[in-house]
């Protein structure tokens, strides 16, 4: 598949790295022309700068990986208010946490929605916003297993998702629609606060073993 990724950051990085490892071709392009080609000067032929419409028009699925503060503008560029995104599959890792308190920056709904309004016609996923990126370069071998959690509306683009994350080398969790996308974005929020408390997020919710699948 034919990846692109719009974002230029550590993040966004990351991911194409490990994409490409695992041999997909990825399109990076973003705000930042000079940031997308030192990408792909790194990392080799199977990653390419373009420009954030190419990113929009020549990929099977679109990854946004930017900023909060950076995401109307990253996906203006990419002409997603012209229709660019409509009908693919577009998965969201915006983070949209105030890093000081540990609140979505949205009063209401949630990243991925606001992503869904911009891109009229898009498939939009929420996932792959609470592991930083440089995790997916972890050698596979003694690496704990991750579990992706991810909310959508069109099944076709879960799927999508669903195997890149494998692709990734983690497990993809469904945990249903947009409905949850708010609940899914304060994650984050979450962890951060018990970090900054001085304690292992690990330790702070239940250990449950899931019911054998019917």
């Amino acid at each position: 598949m034919q990846i692109g990724i719009l974002g230029t950051g550590t993040l966004a990085s990351a991911l194409a790295e490990a994409w490409a490892a695992s041999g997909h071709r990825v399109l990076v392009g973003g705000r930042s022309r000079d940031k997308a080609l030192a990408i792909a000067d790194r990392l080799g032929d199977a990653v390419r700068a373009v420009e954030p419409a190419e990113v929009a028009g020549a990929s099977g699925a679109v990854v946004v990986a930017v900023s909060w503060e950076g995401l109307d503008e990253a996906l203006a560029l990419a002409g997603a208010g012209r229709g660019s995104l409509a009908g693919k599959a577009v998965i969201d890792c915006t983070n949209a946490v105030d890093y000081a308190d540990g609140l979505l920056k949205p009063s209401t709904g949630s990243a991925v929605e606001h992503v869904a309004a911009l891109a009229p016609g898009s498939h939009v996923v929420k996932a792959l916003h609470l592991f930083a990126g440089a995790g997916w370069l972890l050698p596979a071998e003694g690496r704990p297993t991750r579990t992706v959690a991810m909310c959508g509306d069109d099944g076709a683009a879960l799927e999508t998702a669903s195997e890149l994350v494998r692709d990734l080398g983690g497990v993809p969790a469904v945990i249903g629609g947009l409905e949850h996308a708010r609940q899914l974005e304060d994650v984050a929020g979450f962890v951060m606060r018990l970090v900054a408390t001085g304690h292992n997020p690990a330790t702070a919710v239940p250990v449950v073993e899931p019911r054998p699948a019917a």
